[in-house]
């Protein structure tokens, strides 16, 4: 059995302005049920993140970037 796709990247997270994860682009509900999904479904949520994070940092504004715990 193969393991569900992911957007993850490990930087998790949530902005609190605009409520998506900074790593990702989910959004906490999106996160919540992620394992529940169809395959299908969560193919279709993936392929809208790159827009959803490009309009929730303005081009101007570099991201941040987590420091080393």
């Amino acid at each position: 059995m193969s393991r569900p796709s992911s957007p993850c990247t490990r930087v998790c997270v949530l902005d609190p302005v605009t409520g998506l994860c900074e790593g990702c682009g989910r959004t906490r509900d999106e996160i919540a049920v992620w394992g529940s999904l169809s395959e299908p479904e969560r193919k279709r949520i993936m392929a809208l993140l790159p827009d959803r994070l490009a309009a929730a940092v303005p081009p101007s504004s570099p991201r941040p970037v987590p420091s080393p715990a």
